[in-house]
């Protein structure tokens, strides 16, 4: 077997080309069977945009250019960065005797996909004897590219053009003839992280920087997947080497400065975006980073200041805004949401731009009390959203499924005396937007509770307990939680506790992780750490799902962006959340949001009492609580208790059918109608 078919799951088959007979009729230069077959295509699937090239390719070959460039126009509307396209219009243009035009076209062309070397080669023909430059660039560029073996140009041309099954096919042939090639593993890893495999991105940028340990760009990507696999730790290492070797090189300092971010070394990371900043105050992300430091310390005008520098550096940078709405404590301008909107409205925006871009809206409109602008601005952004996740609610109610008939009363009682005894774990699980940060800050404000952050190292040990598996193949997980020995439960507990000794910084004996989705993982949760603390922190359901709806996620969440999905989602949560209450009775204790608000103190001293810590009246005294504050309320918890936002859905009750009606599911709700 080679090295590439142990790197990674083997490659998808692909489908069918339904386009093979007209291909096969142009190859031989049967331009009206070729004609008639691309056409019955394009009928037969109008959005189908190969066929659409295919159409234009051949209607050039017939001789009918103004056809064919009527055609390369209409595909490039719905694909503006398909080089090819660009390069088949320049063929048409250069035909057609309309050199300065094919010019262009050709130079887009190039500019989206660098690797097309017929570009290329027109461009020489076209600039010798008039652009001296152009020429030699195209020189350049295409000694490069024939310098490259074939099949790795290939895969990049298909990438560049965003085919990724194409380019996947592409660079896995090549890897079977040159399989230690560091470039073509490197491209093999990025096309995992785009189809979502980044168990096996990880597993081949692994393997490429143990064997090409002097390869910078694998061992940036390296720490970038780690990162994205919430190996923060290893990806700060990764950092701090390439930082060692190219101390000068900005990309890798702000690599490394987000990581000591993300494993809560603030001051340090803070430290770093400052002197990023000073180097060159023009690069939007710097400003943003750096932002967001200032707003985890809570030095929020600072904060705000550095908002504003990543929105003047780049003025449609949408996460500016956003970030700036995220502050939940801010408040738009007029001139800011005039400018906003412009920027919303304008053509040929990127999307993550846009969806951004809605989000603050509809909290500047919200601000405003203008109800109807604001519900139209969130329900954009998150149909924008949603409809790049293409969230599938029945894959968590099969999950919740699984749990339910795997963690039964007789496994908690094989396994009764297993797991590691450590009781310094205190989870707080639950929905987002539910309350957590409130009681993690109250907590935290304990002597002997250190606040950490949301810790993925739960759902790590899950994931690892699935294992690597082909794409479509049943979950091993939570089934195999049956099969384990005891033993086992006791490595893993071991495991989480020495793994989560980096975010410990304060010495104290109790620590919180505030993930949310470990309601998913009580029962892994209960079998490895016996004597972990387990908080629910719930919210009533419409107040729960409209702030749901209303905020933008970094990433995870993704049920978050409709309002029906919402709706299971909690009705799916609370199913399991009773199962957990059968199955591990008294072991889960449930914090309600509005009784923290009623009755603060009596709520306190409740979870201290669950805790077996003694009463501390900074708990009562939270917001006087300097520590860093890592999620969207950081604001909110650093002011005493209030009621402010507790029934903020109110006034969109009317808009909120859908969230209504799935929640409905459960008749033991009560669902306000608002």
């Amino acid at each position: 077997m080679t090295m590439t078919q142990t790197m990674a799951s083997p490659a998808r088959p692909r489908p069918a080309d339904r386009l093979g007979p007209a291909k096969a009729a142009l190859a031989q230069g049967d331009l009206a069977r070729a004609w008639d077959l691309a056409e019955a295509a394009l009928d037969a699937a109008p959005a189908d945009d190969e066929a659409l090239y295919l159409c234009a390719v051949i209607e050039r070959f017939r001789g009918r250019l103004p056809q064919a460039l009527a055609l390369s126009a209409q595909l490039l509307d719905r694909r503006p960065r398909l080089g090819r396209v660009h390069q088949e219009r320049g063929h048409a243009l250069r035909q057609a005797g309309r050199r300065a035009e094919a010019i262009a076209a050709y130079e887009a062309a190039v500019a989206c996909n660098p690797v097309l070397s017929g570009a290329w080669k027109m461009l020489l023909q076209l600039a010798e004897g008039h652009d001296p430059a152009l020429a030699a660039r195209a020189q350049d560029w295409l000694r490069q590219i024939a310098q490259q073996p074939p099949g790795l140009t290939a895969a990049l041309a298909a990438w560049h053009d965003e085919d990724w099954r194409l380019a996947e096919d592409r660079v896995r042939d090549h890897l079977m003839k040159a399989p230690d090639d560091p470039v073509a593993m490197r491209l093999l890893a990025d096309l995992g992280v785009r189809m979502g495999e980044l168990e096996d991105a990880e597993y081949i940028l692994e393997q490429c920087v143990a064997f090409h340990p002097d390869f910078a760009p694998a061992r940036f990507d390296y720490a970038n997947v780690l990162a994205k696999r919430f190996h923060h730790d290893a990806a700060l290492a990764q950092a701090d080497a390439l930082v060692a070797r190219e101390p000068g090189n900005d990309a890798f300092r702000t690599l490394r400065a987000n990581q000591m971010l993300h494993v809560g070394r603030t001051e340090e990371a803070l430290e770093a975006y400052d002197g990023l900043y000073a180097r060159d105050p023009a690069v939007p992300h710097v400003s943003l980073t750096r932002g967001h430091a200032l707003k985890t310390l809570g030095r929020v005008p600072e904060a705000v200041a550095a908002y504003r520098a990543a929105a003047a550096a780049r003025a449609d940078f949408g996460d500016a805004y956003w970030s700036l709405a995220n502050l939940k404590t801010f408040r738009f301008g007029d001139a800011d949401v005039a400018q906003m909107q412009a920027l919303e409205a304008r053509e040929g925006i990127d999307p993550e731009d846009r969806i951004h871009l809605c989000f603050a809206l509809g909290k500047a409109h919200e601000d405003a009390g203008q109800w109807a602008d604001a519900f139209e601005f969130y329900a954009r952004g998150n149909a924008l959203r949603q409809g790049i996740l293409g969230y599938r609610p029945e894959a968590v109610t099969a999950e919740v499924a699984a749990q339910i008939a795997a963690c039964t009363p007789d496994l908690f009682a094989r396994n009764a005396g297993a797991g590691c005894p450590a009781a310094d774990p205190i989870f707080i699980v639950g929905l987002p937007r539910a309350g957590s940060t409130l009681i993690e800050q109250i907590l935290a404000s304990h002597p002997m509770i250190e606040g950490t952050m949301e810790l993925p190292d739960v759902m790590a040990v899950a994931a690892r307990l699935n294992g690597r598996q082909a794409k479509g193949a049943a979950p091993r997980y939570p089934a195999v939680l049956g099969q384990m020995p005891p033993a086992a439960f006791t490595e893993l507990g071991e495991r989480f506790i020495s793994a989560t000794q980096v975010y410990r910084r304060e010495g104290k004996p109790r620590f919180i992780d505030k993930m949310p989705n470990n309601f998913r993982h009580i029962g892994l949760i209960a079998l490895m750490l016996p004597n972990a603390r387990i908080i629910d922190a719930r919210r009533a359901p419409m107040a729960c799902g409209f702030s749901l709806f209303k905020q933008l996620f970094a990433q995870g969440q993704d049920f978050s962006y409709d309002l029906a999905h919402i709706g299971r989602y909690y009705t799916d949560y609370m199913d399991l959340m009773d199962h957990w209450d059968r199955v591990l009775p008294g072991r889960v204790l449930r914090v309600q949001h509005e009784d923290v608000l009623d009755d603060l103190e009596g709520q306190v001293r409740r979870m201290l009492d669950y805790l077996g810590l003694p009463f501390d009246a900074a708990c009562v005294d939270f917001h006087r609580n300097a520590r860093a504050v890592r999620t969207p309320s950081a604001e909110q918890v650093r002011r005493p208790i209030n009621r402010d936002g507790a029934e903020a859905w109110k006034p969109f009750s009317a808009w909120l059918g859908p969230l209504r009606e799935a929640l409905a599911r459960r008749g033991d709700l009560q669902v306000e109608e608002g």
